[in-house]
This record gives structure tokens, sequence and C-alpha cells, in this order.
């Protein structure tokens, strides 16, 4: 079992930036791979990044790439996403997630309760 919680969300102007945080505990985080997802107030939840196992590998959705950043810090146990560039249309929850690297939410097994991102205009 693997336990997610998110931090680091809130209010921001456009044009800023925001680091989200995600702690894991439960399993061995480093055999993981991790990813973040958002939804938006009225729409259904999307890929936004993914992480392999060891970070050398990453992808993005296309209405983030350029301007968001996935890492992860295994000693920690911690997977971060660093958005900049920040635009209203970025207002979201956003949820880690674990177990795959993929863009499909189907194959990730454990996900995060959320943390509220909003991009004030």
């Amino acid at each position: 079992q693997v336990q997610l919680v998110e931090s680091g969300g809130g209010l921001v102007q456009a044009g800023g930036s925001l680091r989200l945080s995600c702690a894991a505990s439960g399993r061995t985080f480093g055999s993981l791979p991790m990813g973040w997802f958002r939804q938006a107030p009225g729409k259904g939840r999307e890929f936004v990044a993914t992480i392999t196992r060891s970070g050398v590998t990453t992808s993005y959705a296309d209405s983030v790439k350029g301007r968001f950043t996935i890492s992860r810090d295994n000693a920690k146990n911690t997977v971060y996403l660093q958005m900049n560039s920040l635009r209203p249309e970025d207002t979201a929850v956003y949820y880690c997630a674990a177990g795959a690297y993929d863009s499909r939410m189907s194959l990730y097994n454990y996900w995060g309760q959320g943390t509220q991102v909003t991009v004030s205009s």
C-alpha cells in the first residue's frame, strides 16, 4: 500500500510560479514511476506529467511542455512539479499518482487527495 500527500498549492497571479510536492509512504518509493494529473472545475481529470523510477525520463502533456518540470528525490520519497509561467487555464486540483509511467489514469494504482492551484488573471 502507498499513501500520497500533496502540498504546495495556492493562489498565484498569471505568470507566476508554484512548486507542488507529493510525499509518499508505505512502499519503496524508488520502485514506483509517478505522475501528476489535474482536474479543472467542470472538466475531467487530465494528464500533466510522468516520471520513471530513476527520474531520468519524463513526459509531459503538450499544454504544459516547456513550463512545468516533474522531478523526484528518492531519498526523500518525494516527487515534485515545478510550475512556471502559470496561466488561468492551469487552475485545477492537482493530483499525485503512483504506479505507472503513462498518461492513462487507469494504469495508476495509488492517488493522493489533491491540492488546489488557482491562477488569477
